[in-house]
């Protein structure tokens, strides 16, 4: 029958090794005391004095790899949190303007006031009004609509130069690409695929294909245009009979 290995616990093996290094009684003693051999207690001994100062260090880089974890998942949140910032700050301009089209200012019962706190809206928003053009930039759209309508192929640049050479402005082209885009004008140019149909637009069928236009009033075409006025546009309808001069 073999003898069974007795097991210590952590607990008792440092309180035999502190006893070792604490030197107040021999080694001999201590295992004749704790019923354990003497070349136990110096191998806990030696142990202790070799490990021990790790475990403080043990311990430090423990508690560097926790802060390391917490500040990754801190700078995880903030650049979340910034993310979702800018994010919201993209979408208020839109939803202050939603907010502003619900208001309404004749409401028998309900003042402005009441109407902002209820839609969590500030009042300054409700009553700011867009800065308009100035003067010089009226000046400028007008001339540049009349410029495009005699060449509606010009470009910023083009219109730029036009107007800094011939009408002597002193415009950049970002000025003018900036007034373009907001009266919806865009220079006209060929580009590619223009021919090309959607699939989903209908198609209509050419009437005219394989009949004969024999009499008057049979067959009308219809064209529209428009001059510009000093103070208007005049827009001109006309309308014909194919085959005829009849208007």
């Amino acid at each position: 029958m073999t003898k069974k290995r007795k097991k210590y616990s952590g607990q008792f093996k440092f309180q035999v090794a502190l006893e070792a290094v604490k030197g107040q009684i021999t080694i001999n003693e201590i295992a004749s005391a704790n019923n354990i051999h003497p070349n136990q207690v110096s191998t806990w001994k030696k142990q202790l004095l070799v490990e021990g100062p790790t475990v403080f260090g043990q311990q430090t880089a423990k508690k560097l790899q926790e802060q390391s974890a917490r500040e990754a998942e801190l700078f995880e949140q903030i650049g979340r949190l910034k993310m979702e910032l800018e994010w919201l700050k993209k979408k208020l301009p839109h939803l202050s303007e939603a907010k502003r089209m619900l208001i309404e200012s004749h409401h028998p019962t309900l003042s402005i006031r009441r109407q902002c706190e209820l839609i969590g809206l500030n009042r300054a928003t409700f009553y700011w009004q867009p800065a308009g053009e100035t003067l010089l930039n009226l000046k400028l759209m007008h001339l540049i609509d009349r410029k495009y309508t005699r060449a509606p192929f010009y470009g910023y640049r083009k219109m730029t130069f036009r107007l800094n050479n011939v009408h002597g402005y002193q415009v950049n082209h970002k000025r003018v690409s900036r007034l373009k885009r907001k009266m919806g004008l865009q220079a006209v140019s060929p580009r590619p695929r223009t021919s090309i149909p959607d699939r989903q637009h209908k198609k209509y069928p050419y009437l005219l294909s394989g009949l004969a236009i024999t009499h008057p009033n049979q067959v009308w075409s219809t064209d529209i245009a428009y001059i510009l006025m000093p103070q208007k546009v005049l827009c001109i309808w006309l309308q014909s009979s194919i085959g005829t001069a009849a208007l």
